[in-house]
């Protein structure tokens, strides 16, 4: 009987694949809310601690300034891994191009 000489086919394993899209989503949602509502506290902060401690003020000021690029910046960032393990999508044979039928 002879022996089989070609490799089998590696089997993926479920615990390789990524977490869904739907999970990533909902936790980059969850983490843009997050970062507003820390900017929205920074800014009655600034409001109510204008004349009292202006150096705390100005302070909550810039983070509620800067925090709205870096909630968006983070919420827009996917989930490299999901990338990484299941690859770009290329189709197996290339498509010719078609030129348009021009009737005259």
């Amino acid at each position: 009987m002879a022996r089989r000489t070609t490799p089998e086919p590696e089997v993926p394993s479920a615990t390789n694949l990524p977490a869904p899209a739907r999970d990533d989503r909902d936790s980059r949602t969850k983490h843009y809310l997050i970062s507003m509502g820390i900017r929205t506290v920074c800014f009655v902060l600034a409001v109510l601690l204008w004349g009292p401690l202006r150096w705390a003020s100005i302070v909550c000021m810039v983070a509620a300034v800067v925090l709205p690029y870096f909630a968006v910046v983070f919420a827009n960032a996917t989930n490299q891994r999901r990338i990484d393990v299941l690859g770009s999508v290329r189709p197996s044979d290339p498509v010719e191009q078609v030129e348009p039928r021009r009737d005259r």
